[in-house]
């Protein structure tokens, strides 16, 4: 068995838990495959028998992996959807970050984390994913995103009008400093900052959330999966911020774009007593008002 692992930032508290982890896996005859920049950060503080397996880039991956494991928080985790790409590699994460909706598992867990692959006794949650098209290229060949495609206005300029349509149907024009369209799993994130509602990672749907509307009754809104999104935009400003998940590109206002639901999914690993609505109890603190 092998597993690839991933992190793009090292800090030095964190030496004794990837220590701990490394030492697990091998301790279990799992092979770890570490990424070629995390790795060149680590070498200076941990020490290896033999010199690792690395791995550069997706084609450098192949499903004989059994999990792609991801060291940091959300947005640590978000970086490896698009390392995966279609390949049916799970992915596991483990969170080194702050609040950690999808790397959800303690840096406390590690020796249950490897019990757990060796034993082949952890859940694999499919997940769906936002493909973006426009008439020009746009974030490489990774035009999509595991928590949301957004639309916002650049730093202080004025607001921007976005019109939607669902299936070339007219939706809404927002009057706004950004549009997000987010999928289940990102509902948590940065749609919920917005007011978005929480949506259960299995409902097939899409979150549409206006930032900032310049009209009080414009709400979010919850539409099938199904759809495809499109979108017009008009401002004072030549040009807006376009952004997946963590990535961003900085785009004309004549651009044409249209979101779908992406044709392949990704698969996140959980310990089987940690399900969805534990995460939501344990992470937004529900339940723990002296009141209950």
């Amino acid at each position: 068995m092998k597993v690839a692992i991933y992190s793009r930032v090292y800090e030095s508290e964190q030496k004794e838990d990837i220590k701990r982890l490394l030492e697990e896996l091998q301790a279990n005859n799992i092979q770890a495959v570490i990424y070629r920049g995390f790795f060149e950060q680590i070498k200076q503080d941990i020490s290896f028998t033999q010199e690792p397996l690395l791995f550069h880039s997706n084609e450098d991956l192949d499903d004989s992996f059994e999990c792609m494991i991801s060291l940091g928080g959300d947005g640590t985790l978000l970086d490896t959807v698009t390392m995966v790409r279609e390949q049916p590699i799970p992915l596991l994460g483990i969170n080194f970050g702050r609040l950690g909706f999808l790397a959800s598992i303690g840096r406390e867990e590690l020796e249950t984390v490897v019990a757990s692959l060796k034993n082949h006794t952890y859940v694999e949650d499919e997940r769906t994913l936002i493909h973006l098209d426009s008439n020009m290229p746009l974030f490489g060949d990774t035009p999509y995103g595991l928590n949301e495609f957004a639309i916002h206005k650049l730093d202080t300029s004025s607001m921007i009008k976005i019109h939607a349509y669902l299936n070339g149907e007219f939706l809404n024009s927002y009057w706004a400093d950004g549009l997000i369209v987010a999928t289940p799993t990102g509902s948590t994130g940065y749609s919920l900052s917005c007011n978005g509602p929480v949506v259960f990672p299995d409902s097939r749907s899409f979150v549409i959330t206006p930032v900032a509307p310049h009209n009080l009754n414009v709400r979010p809104i919850v539409v099938p999966d199904n759809n495809i999104i499109s979108f017009e935009i008009e401002g004072r400003a030549d040009s807006f911020l376009c952004t997946l998940d963590s990535r961003k590109e900085i785009v004309q206002k004549t651009i044409q774009l249209a979101v779908k639901r992406e044709e392949f999914t990704v698969s996140l690993i959980r310990l089987n007593e940690n399900n969805f609505l534990q995460t939501l109890r344990n992470k937004l603190s529900w339940g723990l008002d002296r009141r209950n």
